[in-house]
């Protein structure tokens, strides 16, 4: 019978952290595009955004688009599925960095 590949600690290590990173620095990224509580900040990246999505849907941003979920973000903070999303892409994001780090140094 095969066995399975085992994980390194720098992998678990990468994962865990990207996870825990991404969860906590996502309100500060919102924050700093221009998504915050109080709506979204003049001459900032959200408001560009904004008005490129309300030209492009004939004055309007639609409910459900992007920059509507970023806002929506933004404002309340992130749902319970948004916050698991990022910790997903967040962990595995980490967990390749920690698995490339491993893989460098076994080299």
């Amino acid at each position: 019978m095969p066995t399975l590949p085992t994980l390194s600690t720098k992998t678990i290590i990468g994962a865990t952290a990207g996870a825990v990173g991404a969860v906590a620095l996502t309100p500060l990224a919102l924050s700093m595009a221009g998504f915050t509580a109080a709506g979204i900040t003049a001459g900032s990246t959200a408001a560009g955004m904004m008005s490129t999505a309300a030209v492009a849907n004939g004055g309007g941003v639609a409910a459900g688009s992007v920059v509507a979920l970023l806002q929506s973000a933004g404002a309340a903070g992130l749902s319970s599925a948004a916050t698991a999303g990022v910790a997903s892409v967040g962990g595995a994001a980490g967990g390749l960095l920690g698995g490339a780090v491993n893989w460098w140094r076994g080299k």
